[in-house]
């Protein structure tokens, strides 16, 4: 699973991001990974591990929830399954 978040861009500056990806590892944990910065800037990428798939899904919900929260518009989704 994947979604990439986007701000509205402000001013002169690039627009900033989040992506967050959510995939098994090799030794059937799930990894989340947070991939945040400015576009053509910096970027800091931090992971979490789980071991159940549905630990994982929870975390990666949340961390989406909370950047629409914060202004960030979905740009892109990929493998998320429709309720």
């Amino acid at each position: 699973m994947r979604v990439l978040l986007q701000q509205p861009p402000s001013g002169n500056e690039a627009p900033r991001y989040v992506q967050l990806t959510l995939v098994p590892d090799l030794l059937g944990g799930w990894e989340l990974q947070r991939e945040s910065g400015q576009i053509g800037g910096r970027v800091q990428l931090r992971r979490e591990l789980f071991l159940q798939q549905q630990e994982a899904q929870q975390a990666f919900e949340k961390g989406r929830d909370a950047q629409i929260k914060r202004g960030f518009q979905v740009m892109f989704t990929s493998g998320l399954q429709q309720p």
